[in-house]
């Protein structure tokens, strides 16, 4: 009786009713897992110089992590993850205009928490396959475990057209999966549908930018790479790898 009391009363001190705070929230939860996972993945593949990993299931990874991050806040704050669909819905008409810059905020925040978390966990591995130096180009660089840079040879405009179309297609994509009056998804299965969506644009379009399609994504933990000593370079445009 004791311990079941304490329980009741633990859950009706923690169990937030504020709606505003329940999708933050779950949107920062969300985030935290997708950014978590989806940098987890490259920096398995850069840190054991692809013997433990290509860039095949490096986008595997993040494809899956959408899915996940999907299933987490998908019920209440209908799983954003990405300040380029939230202004689309608001855009839309389906999403409040005052929300878009605190959910904004909530998405960038998660991203560069968990870039912190991504560093802690393979902060040997980091240093041991930079040999100490926190690069953002060279043979050696690791900025790229945490961000996404164009390839040498990508002029700024193709650069901005990549990303718009990469981008626009995600969106589309999204909003075809949940248009109810479409050839539907099977109820719960729309995450993976958008997972299937990712992971293909990410196999057909990565290799001019990496193809990040989201601002939280790339800015967040880039925004790490520089406070943890990357240094200013993390944002040139050009980074040379050789």
């Amino acid at each position: 009786m004791g311990t079941a009391s304490f329980l009741e009363s633990a859950r009706a001190l923690l169990h937030i009713q504020n709606q505003l705070v329940r999708e933050c929230l779950a949107e920062l939860l969300a985030v935290l897992v997708l950014i978590l996972i989806t940098l987890s993945g490259s920096a398995q593949m850069v840190t054991s110089s692809e013997s433990k990993g290509n860039i095949l299931t490096a986008y595997l990874a993040g494809a899956l992590a959408v899915m996940v991050s999907i299933y987490i806040a998908g019920g209440v704050s209908g799983a954003h993850l990405n300040p380029a669909f939230s202004l689309a819905m608001c855009l839309l008409e389906q999403f409040p205009w005052w929300k878009l810059p605190i959910f904004v905020a909530v998405q960038t925040l998660g991203a560069f928490i968990s870039a912190g978390a991504v560093y802690a966990v393979y902060y040997d591995a980091i240093h041991h396959y930079s040999n100490g130096t926190l690069a953002a180009s060279g043979p050696r660089e690791t900025a790229s475990i945490f961000a996404t840079y164009p390839a040498d040879y990508l002029s700024l405009s193709n650069g901005f057209l990549d990303q718009v179309m990469a981008t626009a297609l995600l969106i589309v994509g999204i909003l075809a999966i949940l248009d109810t009056r479409n050839k539907g998804v099977p109820k719960g299965l729309e995450p993976v549908a958008v997972a299937l969506l990712v992971f293909s644009i990410e196999v057909s379009m990565g290799s001019n930018c990496s193809c990040p399609m989201n601002p939280a994504r790339d800015f967040g933990p880039r925004l790490f790479t520089y406070v943890a000593g990357w240094g200013t370079e993390v944002f040139r445009w050009v980074k040379g790898r050789g």
